[in-house]
């Protein structure tokens, strides 16, 4: 069995195949979580003994230190999609990830990997955006070699895109546009986990960014006629201008701060669909380590359909994939 890899918010999303795929490579594995309490199920992803879950949170550096103590290899998947209580942006994307950057190489680990997104700028009026880009500064002064990996919207069975706006369009009578031509790229979860389970392991990619994308670009408005093509709803697109949505964003940033609930949308979500998240072909990508893209009409029926009226039991609508 290869060298130990502490990843740090491994029980999400990406975070849970991340884990699956280094698991199955042979590495073993910590998860450092917020919560273990909540990642219980994380220790069946792989052999017994294989994997290890420990309490951490990247504003604690003492948490960190202990997280790593041992390892090899990093990589480091905690990040925000809205600010709530004490979980800020800057705190988490900026701070965060210098602490995390910091203590990896004090503790004389090897390989590095920090998650980004597509989009990541520094002089962007989305906090999101801005904070991503500084806190892959703050990563790369502490830790030179580290792999940044940028990927555009990442779909799959867990996803918190299509699964919504699957949801909205089940129960909604109308699903509302914002950005109805701002383009997307969604990159498939399992093409993320490939590519950073290769980043720990391949000396070729150090110091190097790269920006994940599928096969496939898409409007806004493509996206929303697809799910409702596939889950066999009728509802009108409602285009809303920019004040009106972000003034629907900012109703948005009140419900984050006072309910344990995501909110539908808010207004630094509005500043990002304000510009394209299409990966850069200046930077490597997919193709660059070996992988085909996975596209959206392999995976997204497999779990859309549960929008359906009859959810699995239902027939597939005319038009769908």
């Amino acid at each position: 069995m290869q060298g130990l890899v502490t990843v740090f918010g491994g029980s999400g999303f990406v975070g849970s195949q991340v884990v699956r795929q280094l698991a199955k490579a042979g590495h073993r594995v910590r998860v450092a979580v917020r919560q273990p309490n909540l990642a219980y199920k994380m220790r069946m992803l792989g052999d017994v003994g294989q994997i290890e879950v420990v309490q951490t949170n990247v504003r604690n550096a003492a948490s960190v230190v202990r997280a790593l103590d041992g390892a090899e290899a990093c990589v480091n998947l905690v990040g925000l999609l809205y600010e709530a209580g004490r979980q800020k942006f800057q705190a988490v994307h900026v701070m965060g990830a210098k602490t995390v950057a910091e203590q990896a190489a004090a503790a004389g680990v090897t390989r590095f990997v920090q998650m980004s997104a597509i989009g990541a700028d520094a002089g962007s009026e989305s906090k999101y955006a801005r904070t991503k880009a500084e806190g892959e500064e703050a990563v790369k002064a502490a830790f030179p070699g580290a792999v940044i990996i940028r990927p555009s919207v990442v779909f799959g069975p867990e996803d918190a895109f299509f699964n919504r706006f699957g949801q909205m369009a089940a129960y909604a009578p109308a699903l509302p546009l914002v950005g109805g031509e701002t383009r997307l790229q969604p990159v498939f979860v399992g093409d993320v986990a490939a590519v950073i389970t290769r980043a720990v392991s391949d000396p070729a990619m150090a110091g190097l960014t790269y920006e994940l994308g599928g096969p496939s670009v898409f409007t806004m408005r493509q996206i929303l006629e697809l799910i409702l093509t596939e889950t066999g709803r009728d509802r009108p697109l409602v285009p809303l201008p920019w004040p009106i949505a972000t003034l629907i964003g900012q109703l948005g940033d009140i419900q984050s701060g006072i309910l344990p609930i995501a909110p539908p949308i808010t207004s630094d979500q509005v500043e990002l669909l304000k510009s394209d998240n299409v990966a850069d072909h200046g930077l490597p990508g997919l193709a660059e380590v070996g992988i085909v893209p996975t596209s959206i009409e392999a995976i997204v029926p497999s779990y859309l359909y549960r929008y359906r009226k009859g959810g699995q039991y239902a027939p597939t609508p005319a038009g769908a994939f």
